[in-house]
């Protein structure tokens, strides 16, 4: 109940202004960061020290109600998107300083953070969907910020893949909260056991396949590179924490919270899901692996990552639920401080392609650091966090068995192997080759891209060396 009425702050904040009318890119960026930082302090408050409460706001009937509630799972998610906004929005002031319709791009910027709040709380299916829905209409603005024929063409991508996961989504809603009497989020599933079971696994891999389209889950992944034409601030927060973490939150609350474990489990309702998101763990990599594009290699990355989270899911069990919820949360980490160097890189060089920034850490040393760190965090170097959740991901797979979790720790460790293909052939030549074009002065982070990318990449450093304390966190959920 409290995480909603907080959610109202960024809501009303960023609706609000356009007609305040700030006249000075001073008083925005402050009013901007103040409404931020506010919402978060109050997302840390009520998580420490508010009783938990249910909020209802409306209700169609018994089986369709918008309820708020907060359980453990919504807590994490709200944490993580807590923490990681306002230096988000901070890195922005520094990266859209000279762009057009800044106004407008950071009024939406910061209406997206109060509805991925409001999917944090969500208490049920309906509910959820609603706003999982609403996070599209308003990261879309943001997508097509450019206004030119690319950003329009990713925002028609982004637009129809999302509307045909939404679909399938839309579907599994419908049959599970009829049957189930509202799909009130329920540790162990709210799906009654007198339900007809082939229907119910039915919606399930519709619900998984639907939700899973913003975890760009193939073949409904192709809209996140295309969406690598939005200002980075978007890509860093919007496409590597919130948007698509919010796909993998909507289909942990589906597999853990409405539908349950054993529904699915040894069925081919397991199967289709298992399959799919092996597959997109190596499709993503070897995509990634030819893409000489930074940030769309930085896409393919995340659409790689974020199977091993829906993959581990999928095992439908207790330790492949925290493995893959644990990846979902060092993965933020990790790539949002990629985006943030990349497009540090690319609005302080006007370099986009790899091979163009050759020897480039002779003229951003602290960029090129920092995308070092969270680099070897992805490819899985121990004792940093992606070697933590990568481990527990396949471990739980190896304990499952089965034809299918073989088959996906296979695609994971060849995905490892490409994963510090495609970092180190961009980290290798950019500290020790010879710098193309050569000459140049410094062009290095500014001082608010260098604060928000330090933060978080003391965040990640944090987490890898209290990593234990983080998976038992999460396994207490």
């Amino acid at each position: 109940m409290y995480i909603a009425l907080t959610a109202l702050l960024p809501l009303l904040g960023g609706a609000l202004m356009p007609v305040i009318g700030l006249k000075t890119e001073r008083a925005r960026d402050i009013y901007t960061e103040a409404v931020t930082v506010l919402a978060s302090i109050g997302v840390f408050a009520v998580l420490l020290f508010a009783p938990a409460k249910e909020l209802t706001l409306f209700k169609l009937n018994q089986n369709f109600a918008c309820v708020f509630r907060m359980d453990g799972m919504g807590r994490l998610f709200a944490l993580l998107v807590a923490a990681l906004w306002p230096f988000a929005s901070l890195y922005a002031f520094e990266y859209m300083r000279h762009a057009e319709r800044t106004g407008n791009f950071f009024a939406f910027y910061t209406i997206a953070y109060g509805v991925t709040l409001l999917i944090a709380c969500a208490g049920n299916l309906f509910t959820l969907y609603i706003f999982y829905e609403c996070l599209t209409v308003v990261t879309l603005p943001l997508v097509e910020h450019e206004w030119n024929k690319e950003a329009f063409r990713a925002g028609r991508a982004y637009l129809m893949y999302l509307i045909g996961g939404a679909t399938l989504g839309f579907a599994a809603m419908i049959i599970t909260s009829c049957a189930s009497g509202g799909a009130a989020f329920t540790p162990g599933g709210a799906v009654p056991g007198g339900a007809d079971a082939g229907l119910m696994r039915l919606a399930f891999v519709l619900a998984f396949m639907g939700f899973g389209a913003k975890a760009a889950l193939f073949p409904l992944c192709g809209w996140l590179p295309k969406a690598s034409v939005a200002p980075t601030p978007v890509t860093a927060l919007l496409h590597a924490v919130a948007v698509v973490n919010a796909g993998v939150f909507s289909v942990a609350r589906c597999a853990g919270y409405v539908f349950g474990f054993e529904l699915a489990q040894g069925t081919w309702a397991q199967c289709v899901p298992m399959a799919l998101s092996a597959f997109t763990v190596l499709y993503g990599a070897v995509r990634a692996v030819r893409e000489i594009h930074l940030k769309r290699r930085l896409a393919w990355s995340t659409v790689s990552n974020l199977s091993y989270m829906l993959f581990a899911l999928s095992l439908l069990t207790k330790d492949g639920f925290a493995a893959g919820i644990t990846h979902m949360v060092f993965h933020s980490l990790m790539k949002i401080v990629l985006f943030f160097c990349a497009g540090a890189i690319m609005v302080k060089t006007g370099k986009k392609d790899i091979h163009e920034m050759r020897g480039l850490a002779k003229r951003m040393p602290f960029t090129l650091a920092a995308f070092a760190v969270a680099g070897l965090a992805l490819t899985g170097v121990p004792p940093l966090a992606g070697f933590t959740s990568k481990y527990l991901i396949i471990t739980a797979a190896l304990q499952r068995g089965g034809l299918w979790a073989v088959a996906g720790c296979v695609s994971l460790i060849i995905s490892a192997v490409l994963t510090a293909v495609y970092i180190f052939t961009f980290l290798v030549p950019a500290f020790y080759a010879p710098e193309t074009g050569g000459g140049e002065e410094r062009a290095d982070m500014g001082m608010p891209m260098k604060i928000s990318t330090a933060a978080i990449c003391l965040m990640l450093i944090a987490v890898s060396l209290l990593s234990g304390d983080a998976v038992r966190l999460i396994r207490g959920l």
